[in-house]
């Protein structure tokens, strides 16, 4: 598929369309491919649209649940604005092949890279709201975030269920837990479980029950994924 094509399946997919075509493309270039000028590639981008993003979602959780408090406003916006939900994002969108990246980055799979595919859905947003002003970025932040933000669950943490869904998008496959250890007699059973995605192991997961240890286990994966953005 074409550049054109690329871009008209992006538009219609965030439901805006860029004025400056120039900047959309700039939103789709990682510092890696444009390191020898300054406007080139979307790290201010970025950094714009994550203050647009933190705006928009806050204003968004305000209106739709009243009477949370700030505290638990905070741990919603938070379940919500993290690397690993923008990547799943990103993918829905599906930036990857879209991106413009350095030779280094391409041989290191850097289109699945859950910090880049998080960034340039940043960068989309910070470049809707140079091109186009807030409230065309923050009705394309509701359009993403509306479900999400709706949902009575919002914040209570099923670790096993969000990693499912990352991994899939990110990964095309499933985690996979293995039982590593078992110990303690049967009314005090303590277990440690192992993940793994696509062969790699990303951590342990300690727990009363199977069920738990599966839990802490993925709880740990999604804290790696977010910090290797």
């Amino acid at each position: 598929m074409s550049t054109d094509n690329h871009y008209e399946q992006l538009q219609e997919a965030l439901g805006y369309r860029f004025k400056d075509r120039a900047l959309l493309q700039r939103c789709l270039t990682h510092v890696s491919f444009e390191r020898k000028k300054a406007d080139g590639h979307n790290e201010v981008l970025e950094f714009l649209g994550d203050a647009v993003l933190d705006l928009a979602v806050s204003d968004l959780l305000i209106r739709k649940h009243p009477d949370k408090s700030e505290g638990d406003l905070s741990r919603m916006r938070a379940a919500l604005v993290n690397s690993t939900v923008l990547a799943e994002k990103a993918a829905e969108l599906m930036l990857g092949p879209m991106l413009r990246l350095g030779k280094g980055e391409e041989r290191s799979e850097g289109r699945s890279k859950p910090s880049i595919l998080a960034g340039a859905f940043e960068a989309l947003l910070g470049g809707i709201y140079h091109d186009g002003g807030y409230d065309a970025a923050r009705q394309v932040v509701e359009k993403f975030f509306l479900k999400e933000v709706s949902g009575k669950k919002l914040g209570q943490h099923d670790y096993k269920t969000r990693l499912q869904e990352i991994s899939q998008m990110l990964y095309h496959e499933p985690p996979n837990y293995r039982l590593v250890a078992e110990s303690g007699p049967d009314h005090e059973k303590y277990f440690v479980t192992e993940i793994s995605i696509a062969g790699e192991v990303l951590g342990k997961g300690e727990g009363r029950s199977k069920k738990q240890s599966e839990q802490a286990a993925a709880k740990v994966a999604l804290r790696l994924l977010q910090e290797r953005r």
